[in-house]
């Protein structure tokens, strides 16, 4: 019988935390709970869970500063951050600390349920290993991509990505000059069966990706836009 997945729900609003944890539970998950953001990083670090829900707003130590040192200390463990801001600063400050999703409330339990999924197997497919681990990749424009070690480098200094940087770039650059829309991205790179209104993710991450491997972000030339299509790597 396969283990249950466990949920560290890390939220305040006890009303919130209460429709998520039915309906988590009513979807076969084992659900932890915390109140405050000093209690979650405890747990998240502790309890080792699957996936972590992370609310901005908490007692104690807001969302992102839970996030960061989550990551400072070494946990892989997908945090998707709750919020109620929309603010793209926000968006931008959770993806670039390491979130690897945001979704703002009020939110659809059926579309909250469909990226806990997506993160959850995203996850089990990368313990797997890479599919095409290998030996490096040259990308065009002095840019190697290392599937063995997850590391990217520009004319052999390494870059530091995030962890969905780093398979945003793997997709795009292994399929160069093919264009694909926000959707086809949140499908193929965020693994998403069901696709809600924010796609606007998927901007911030290629905006922030451009930031740091092109010479000229404002101007780019690897990750370049097909205007009312989507994206595409013309690298090579």
């Amino acid at each position: 019988m396969e283990e249950k997945k466990t949920v560290l729900i890390v939220e305040d609003e006890k009303s919130i935390v209460d429709i998520v944890r039915f309906n988590l539970e009513k979807e076969g998950y084992a659900v932890l709970t915390a109140y405050d953001g000093e209690t979650g990083l405890a747990m998240a670090l502790e309890k080792n869970p699957d996936i972590v829900l992370l609310d901005v707003m908490l007692p104690k130590m807001i969302g992102f500063d839970v996030c960061r040192i989550l990551r400072e200390k070494g946990s892989s463990v997908p945090v998707i951050i709750l919020t109620a801001r929309e603010e793209e600063a926000d968006k931008v400050q959770g993806l670039e600390i390491g979130a690897d999703d945001y979704i703002t409330k009020p939110f659809s339990m059926r579309e909250l349920m469909a990226r806990i999924k997506a993160n959850i197997r995203r996850t089990a497919m990368q313990q797997t290993g890479p599919a095409d681990a290998g030996g490096a990749m040259s990308a065009g424009g002095g840019l190697t991509i290392n599937p063995d070690n997850y590391q990217v480098c520009k004319q052999d200094r390494p870059i530091d990505l995030t962890q969905r940087e780093y398979e945003l770039l793997t997709f795009l650059a292994s399929h160069p000059g093919r264009v694909y829309s926000r959707i086809d991205l949140m499908e193929q790179v965020w693994n998403y069966e069901y696709v809600g209104d924010d796609v606007r993710t998927v901007d911030v991450t290629v905006r922030r990706l451009r930031e740091k491997i092109e010479d000229d972000p404002a101007s780019p030339s690897l990750i370049l836009t097909r205007r009312g299509v989507g994206y595409y790597f013309a690298g090579q």
